[in-house]
C-alpha cells in the first residue's frame, strides 16, 4: 500500500490528568489552560490602564546548589505592581495542582533562594 494516497489517521488529543486544556490566543501564544489564557487577558487590561507595569510570561527562575543548576522553576506571569513599586511572581493554579509535592517544593525554595513568595490565583 502507498501510504501517501490514505490521509493519515486523527491524533485524539489525550485528555489532560487535570482537566485543563491548552489554549491559544490570536497571536499564536500557547496557554497550559483556559483559566491561564483568562488571566493573561485580565493582566494585559490592567497593564493598558496602567495598574501593573511590565508584564512577562514564562519566566525561569533557576535553583542552585553550589553554582550548579538543580532545578527550574517557570512562573507564568511576572510583572510590577505600579502601587507598591514590587514585583509579583504569579501562578495560575488549580485546588489540585497547588498540592503537588514538587510543585510545594518549588514554592519553598522561590521563597529560600530567591526571596520571592509566588502568588497563586
Amino acid at each position: 500500500m502507498n501510504p501517501h494516497l490514505f490521509p493519515a489517521e486523527e491524533k485524539k488529543q489525550k485528555r489532560n490528568k487535570y482537566g485543563s486544556q491548552k489554549t491559544v490566543d490570536e497571536f499564536g501564544n500557547v496557554y497550559d489552560s483556559k483559566k491561564e489564557y483568562r488571566r493573561s487577558k485580565e493582566l494585559k487590561l490592567l497593564l493598558k490602564v496602567g495598574e501593573i507595569g511590565f508584564l512577562a510570561r514564562q519566566v525561569e527562575y533557576q535553583f542552585q546548589i553550589k553554582g550548579g543548576k538543580i532545578a527550574s522553576y517557570f512562573a507564568d506571569f511576572v510583572y510590577t505592581d505600579t502601587k507598591t513599586g514590587k514585583i509579583v511572581v504569579e501562578d495560575v493554579k488549580s485546588e489540585a495542582t497547588r498540592k503537588l509535592p514538587v510543585y510545594r517544593l518549588k514554592r519553598k525554595m522561590m521563597l529560600a533562594q530567591h526571596g520571592i513568595k509566588i502568588k497563586e490565583v
